[in-house]
């Protein structure tokens, strides 16, 4: 898989001043999806998609698919004893669903 520029760079910047759990976001043009990450070990500690079949169910258009992902996956976080993560935008721009999405996560309880 090719990386962009842009999402060298967001990673490098990531990784290089913190150490905390990574909040990775991907999305296509019909899907979002959202995990928390633990770079030392290459693990994925939870994650939430807009394909899962409770949210899929949902007839919601992507903004709002944005905004239940962002609560959810904050949810599903704290939960697991994760409060503090970095935001991994990616190769997208932050604004839009981006955006929603993260400002959905901290409302819910995520601190980045």
């Amino acid at each position: 898989m090719k990386n962009s520029r842009r999402q060298n760079r967001t990673r490098y910047k990531l990784k290089k001043v913190t150490d905390r759990k990574r909040l990775s976001i991907f999305k296509s043009n019909n899907h979002i999806y959202a995990q928390i990450i633990n770079d030392d070990a290459g693990l994925t500690l939870a994650s939430a998609s807009s394909v899962e079949k409770n949210i899929k169910d949902e007839k919601k258009t992507l903004k709002e698919l944005a905004e239940k992902i962002g609560t959810e996956i904050a949810k599903r976080s704290i939960e697991k004893g994760i409060t503090e993560v970095a935001f991994d935008k990616g190769k997208y721009k932050y604004h839009g669903i981006i955006k929603i999405l993260a400002e959905a996560a901290r409302t819910a309880g995520l601190n980045f």
